[in-house]
């Protein structure tokens, strides 16, 4: 089968709203990523030892399940009990939730990372709680989470393809829908290929540019 310019004009402006949904479910999900990972990480902190075995038992389970299950699960099997979401929030949902507890280890870790010291020093400011977090902890150990947050972050982006599965339009789901329309595979999924090889490497000139700049931190 030749290559044909013209069918790949054609076929364009589908692939391209794919690509849109594509990036918006990548952006939601690693917001509500890094939400629910640091959610994870203080709670597992947490002096409560019913709630921080509880949270790492949820987490671990998620962890330990596919992410395309839990996307089945959330679309298909909560409406049987009455929550019935659109395909695009269930896929939102299903990544933030996946990555989150990624994430929370990641969080985890940074937070461990902050010398002792500081909370010491923020106890002798009479610093409260919350205070101690949003001014000393939190501004410290986020910047050399920066590279793993990262690769999280290309990583989601790669698996929403898996959203296909619970008919979101996004772009692999587009080219599937083009190549079954016309009988030809050959431009849809190299151009969807090439689509994430793209926006792949553009993510990585821009997240090494943020580690350059924001990953180091004086002390």
């Amino acid at each position: 089968m030749e290559w044909d310019w013209n069918f790949v004009w054609q076929i364009m402006p589908t692939l391209i709203q794919g690509v849109k949904i594509t990036i918006l479910a990548t952006l939601l999900g690693s917001v509500l990523a890094a939400i629910v990972g640091l959610g994870i990480a203080l709670a597992r902190r947490s002096p409560n030892k019913a709630l921080s075995r509880t949270v790492g038992f949820v987490a671990e389970f998620i962890r330990g399940t596919p992410l395309l299950v839990q996307l089945y699960f959330i679309f298909y099997v909560l409406p049987d009990i009455g929550i019935l979401l659109p395909p695009l929030v269930a896929g939102v949902i299903g990544l933030g939730l996946h990555y989150g507890t990624y994430t929370a280890e990641v969080y985890r870790a940074g937070i461990d990372n902050v010398p002792r010291g500081q909370w010491e020093a923020a106890k002798a400011c009479n610093l409260s709680a919350g205070q101690t977090w949003t001014h000393i902890i939190i501004p410290q150990a986020i910047p050399p989470m920066i590279p793993a947050l990262a690769n999280y972050f290309i990583a989601m982006f790669k698996e929403t393809p898996l959203l296909s599965a619970i008919t979101v339009l996004e772009l692999m789901n587009q080219a599937k829908s083009v190549a079954n329309t016309y009988y030809r595979y050959i431009e849809p999924i190299t151009l969807v290929g090439a689509f994430f090889l793209v926006i792949s490497l553009f993510s990585v000139v821009l997240l090494r540019w943020l580690e350059r700049r924001y990953g180091k931190i004086e002390r």
